[in-house]
């Protein structure tokens, strides 16, 4: 059902999809659209001819998204009145961003002293997820009855296919994923990772599935928590069915005088970084030299394009008027 047309008959509408809406949350049932899935592939980067390289977004039911929705406020007061989804969670969180995200990194590192930080990347975080293992923690937080069976019952099921310039796979089973592009996929997933801190001596911060585990590094002991904590972080990866993709993990030493230490993740070593992105800004030994660059570099190239033609070739900031 387009939106258009929801718009258009809201009042004729409105009344028997609210009893759809009830019905379906008390009996604990979706209807079988609504767990249909038309996938469409977005790209990332890298080469277009590597699967890998698209983030397949669902696209879904607008009634059942509508649903959702209602779900979602159900699940979001709960989360809410619980704490459920802990302070070092800044990705979809009322009251966190971004930017509350690099401010509580920077935090970490301002003291002068030398700091590890280990960028943690998960192997397809969202599309790995175990159904039980979710249903399970959503009891486990204390989340209504009602609520759980109905997710329980719209995660069951699900089938999708991929669609592109007009040519359509066939439906295929889903066994494991929380839809991206889903209204509820995020909370979801926030909730299903909401206790990868338990137990951590230092600092982890999330954005959704971009996780950085931070501790200070001047001495052994320093050094030894973190390694621990990646130990622990392994176990629970393990117990939660799903991966580190260890080849993108990396370390970032910052500070004077830091030691270098080099931790392993499960059996394997970590690489050294001398830079990483952190959502988005570029972390170079905190001078930032080359998050400048960058923000220069891309400004420069959009005012080239966007000078008028009749005014000249823009070879250089020399030629600018001001």
């Amino acid at each position: 059902m387009h939106p258009q047309v929801l718009r258009d008959l809201a009042d004729v509408i409105a009344k028997p999809l609210s009893i759809i809406f009830e019905r379906s949350w008390r009996s604990g049932e979706s209807p079988e659209n609504w767990r249909k899935a038309i996938v469409t592939p977005v790209f990332k980067k890298g080469r277009k001819e590597d699967p890998r390289n698209f983030r397949p977004v669902s696209l879904t039911s607008i009634p059942g998204k509508v649903m959702e929705q209602l779900i979602l406020g159900i699940i979001s007061k709960h989360v809410e009145e619980k704490n459920v989804i802990g302070s070092d969670q800044h990705g979809f969180t009322k009251g966190k961003s971004c930017l509350t995200n690099l401010i509580a990194f920077y935090d970490w590192v301002d003291e002068g002293r030398a700091v590890n930080v280990v960028y943690l990347d998960v192997s397809k975080a969202f599309d790995t997820v175990s159904y039980n293992i979710l249903i399970s923690k959503l009891r486990k937080c204390g989340l209504d009855e009602w609520t759980v069976r109905w997710v329980e019952n719209w995660l069951n099921d699900r089938a999708q296919r991929v669609v592109i310039s007009g040519t359509e796979s066939s439906w295929r089973p889903v066994a494991s994923d929380v839809l991206q592009g889903s209204v509820l996929g995020l909370v979801l997933f926030n909730i299903f990772i909401s206790d990868l801190d338990e137990g951590t001596e230092c600092s982890l911060s999330k954005f959704a599935d971009d996780t950085k585990l931070g501790g200070v590094a001047d001495t052994s002991e320093g050094c030894a928590a973190i390694q621990q904590d990646l130990d622990r972080l392994e176990s629970w990866v393990e117990r939660n069915l799903i991966k580190f993709n260890k080849g993108k993990c990396r370390v970032l030493h910052l500070g004077r005088n830091n030691p270098i230490h080099q931790y392993r993740l499960g059996v394997g070593l970590l690489g050294s970084s001398s830079a990483e992105k952190n959502l988005g800004v570029l972390v170079d030994k905190l001078s930032m030299s080359q998050q400048c660059a960058l923000v220069a570099n891309a400004f420069w190239g959009a005012l080239r394009r966007a000078w008028p033609a009749s005014r000249g070739r823009l070879s250089s900031p020399s030629t600018l008027p001001w």
